[in-house]
């Protein structure tokens, strides 16, 4: 057994490894919500690793994340997550294998809170790999989205309130995940259309779902004003940020902002 600061240490790097817009504002905040926060993006990031992976079918990924969800909606047996992983351990990724040791290494106050939000996000996505991802609707799309990006903003949102009781609005906070969620989308339109999926509901086109990412990042600019703690609030504000700019240079054009645009705008934000 690894001793927890050695794995919090672990649980770090593989954060860095997995997340290069996530890993920079979880950096900057203090304990213990760096490492809530780190875990939680992790426990999620290993979920997410199954709904993304080539090599599994639509009927495994369904299994294998309803399987998930019972056990982190329940009492999160480490044995029976292995045994479920086993046939797959050889493709499925670090983060993934690992979900058992990110759990530990998360405050126990609010550990509970993680699993539960987890295991929802892990039965929506099983939901969608049952409907192979077919968005026909706006509906359709607000509920993919809230499933994989807005229950992240509602889970933050409990963990500053129960870091210090910082109250934000949760349907905001849901907007949030959805703008960042819809820059994504349009960010990975071609490499997912590849691969046979589209976001797009029906009759829409590409300046819809723009029109949809800055509609949802405005609420996101609502939910940060209640937000006074100096730490949480440059966490939120970076992403925010970075989508923000990722659209507008999409719009002119450009596939993606440079690093060096990235670094400046950390920096910026940082300062302010």
């Amino acid at each position: 057994m690894i001793k927890k600061t050695s794995l919090e240490k672990d649980a770090m790097r593989v954060l860095k490894q997995t997340s290069r817009t996530f890993y920079i504002p979880i950096t900057l905040l203090k304990q213990p919500l760096k490492m809530t926060v780190g875990s939680a993006y992790l426990c999620m990031r290993a979920i997410d690793e199954i709904e993304d992976h080539e090599a599994l079918d639509n009927s495994k990924k369904q299994a294998l994340l309803n399987a998930i969800s019972i056990l982190l909606l329940n009492k999160f047996d480490q044995q029976a997550y292995n045994e479920l992983l086993a046939p797959h351990k050889e493709i499925l990724p670090e983060v993934t294998l690992r979900l058992g040791e990110w759990i530990e290494v998360c405050p126990a106050g609010i550990v509970d809170k993680v699993l539960e939000s987890t295991g929802v996000m892990a039965k929506g996505m099983a939901d969608w790999a049952a409907r192979d991802w077919v968005v026909n609707t706006e509906e359709d799309l607000d509920d993919y989205t809230y499933y994989v990006a807005g229950l992240v903003g509602v889970m933050l949102s409990d963990i500053w309130e129960w870091y210090d009781g910082t109250i934000t609005d949760r349907e905001l906070a849901i907007g949030y995940g959805r703008g960042l969620q819809a820059v994504n989308m349009l960010r990975n339109q071609e490499e997912d259309a590849e691969r046979g999926v589209t976001f797009i509901p029906d009759g829409w086109n590409r300046d819809d779902l723009f029109a949809y990412a800055s509609e949802n990042l405005d609420k996101a600019d609502t939910y940060i004003k209640s937000i006074h703690t100096r730490h949480i609030l440059h966490f939120c504000k970076i992403p925010l940020a970075l989508a923000k700019r990722t659209l507008s240079a999409m719009q002119n054009g450009k596939e993606k902002m440079s690093r060096s645009e990235v670094e400046e705008t950390v920096d910026e934000i940082i300062k302010e």
